[in-house]
């Protein structure tokens, strides 16, 4: 399975340790799916967490990178597209739609296309509950 984390999910990681978005970040970290980012949305993830208001987090961010780095498939898209009401937020989608990625997790719902046949668009709690891995998170704590 191939997903696509948008930039809220890896600032919320950071804010919140132990939170649903965390554990979808481990749990692609620990290659039960594949992450899948595109240079753009890489670039964009760089720059959003680098902005001044997360500076506090910044180790926790670094050590996110570092971790990620080593695991992510990065793959070009050649698609341009302009459905979500965040411009941001296409590049998610193009990075869904060139890698055949099979979900996109998210925190903002509301800025993607609802009925988008390409892949899931949910939010972290979702997609625990939609593919089951929440029983795995579940009995990995101790």
């Amino acid at each position: 399975m191939r997903v696509v984390l948008d930039t809220n999910i890896l600032i919320s990681a950071c804010w919140k340790p132990g939170g649903l978005e965390e554990q979808v970040i481990e749990l692609g970290l620990a290659d039960h799916f594949t992450m899948v980012v595109s240079p753009e949305l890489w670039a964009e993830y760089v720059e959003v967490l680098a902005r001044p208001k997360f500076l506090k987090l910044k180790p926790r961010i670094d050590t996110l990178f570092a971790r990620l780095e080593a695991k992510v498939l990065k793959t070009a898209t050649h698609s341009k597209l302009t459905l979500a009401s965040d411009p941001d937020d296409n590049i998610v989608l193009e990075c869904a739609l060139d890698t055949g990625a099979d979900y996109i997790i998210t925190g903002n719902l509301k800025h993607y296309p609802l009925d988008w046949p390409v892949a899931r668009i949910v939010n972290a709690r979702q997609f625990f509950d939609q593919t089951g891995y929440c029983n795995l998170v579940a009995s990995a704590v101790p």
